[in-house]
Parts: C-alpha cells; structure tokens; sequence
C-alpha cells in the first residue's frame, strides 16, 4: 500500500483473512484446537491527512481488527478462546530519527513513512501485540488434577517445611 497516497485519498479498506493466512499468530495455537478451525480474521483501515495551519500535514492511519483465538489455558493446559478486537491510529513522519524523537514524548504510536506498506504484516504484528501474556479460564471447565506423587511432599521438602524460622532469633532479640 502507498501510506501518502492511501491517506490524501482518504482510502478505506477492509477485508479478511482466514487465520492459518498469519503464520506467526498461528504458531501461538491450542495444539487441540487447529487454526483452521478458527474464524476469519477481520480488518479495516482508514486513511486521513490532516492539515494543521502552520505545518505540513500530517498522514494518519487508522486500524481495526478482530479474531478469536484459541490458546493455551495456563492453569488447566486445556484450549480457552480468546476474542481479541484493537482499535489502533498511526502518524506516519518523514524517517525513523524523527519517528524516534516524537515516540518518545508522544501518546501515539509514530511510524517513519513509507511508500509500502504491508497490511497483513500490520495486522498479525498488532494482533500479536495484543496477545494475553497469561492465557486463562475465567473458571476452568474441569478441576485441576494433581497426581500422587506431585501431592505427596519429599523427605527434603517435608525437612525443609519443619525448619525453624531463620527470623525467629531475631524476633526474640527485638522483643529484649
């Protein structure tokens, strides 16, 4: 896509893409529930130029995308899906030294401008981005199964329950 072009136009786009097509978000899958199985992955972008009086206009991008995934349950080891939606916009400036400057002290996300952009790539990055850093059941559909030897402590682990309480002594101290 022509990021300048697309944004003096005021373009809109908007599409799908079937999940297994993002590789990268794909690999983050349930082994139980295959990516195919998940629905398509939705998008659009909108592009805007903005001219403020006394500066050059500015070129902006706005994305929105949603997807359901499904991952791994960190508690039960069992697929819990995920409905993801992100509502991002992006100022694009002339290169990365200034995209780096304004990053900085700027609440909005600033990008160097390019004449190419790859929306996919966009897409799966934000995605990705938006990722849960612990996935989880709000309430996990089967209790959890402790096997017997896990539940039973060891002799070095039962030891080292009855151990006193290396501040004992000095709670004894203070109390002097």
């Amino acid at each position: 896509m022509d990021v300048p072009a697309f944004a003096r136009d005021a373009g809109v786009l908007q599409g799908e893409w079937p999940a297994a097509q993002l590789s990268r978000l794909a690999e983050s899958a349930a082994p139980e529930t295959p990516v195919g199985s998940w629905p398509a992955v939705q998008w659009s972008l909108q592009g805007e130029r903005r001219e403020e009086s006394g500066s050059t206009p500015q070129t902006w991008l706005h994305l929105e995308a949603s997807a359901e995934i499904s991952l791994t349950c960190q508690r039960c080891l069992q697929p819990v899906r995920e409905a993801m939606s992100l509502a991002r916009s992006y100022r694009f400036v002339r290169d990365e030294k200034e995209a780096a400057e304004l990053d900085i002290d700027s609440e909005e996300e600033v990008l160097a401008l390019t004449r190419s952009l790859d929306v996919q790539e966009l897409v799966e990055d934000e995605l990705l981005l938006s990722l849960p850093l612990v996935p989880r059941h709000e309430q996990c559909p089967q209790p959890l199964h402790v096997p017997a030897d896990v539940a039973e402590l060891s002799d070095e682990e039962a030891a080292a329950s009855e151990r006193p309480n290396p501040f004992a002594a000095l709670a004894a101290l203070k109390k002097k």
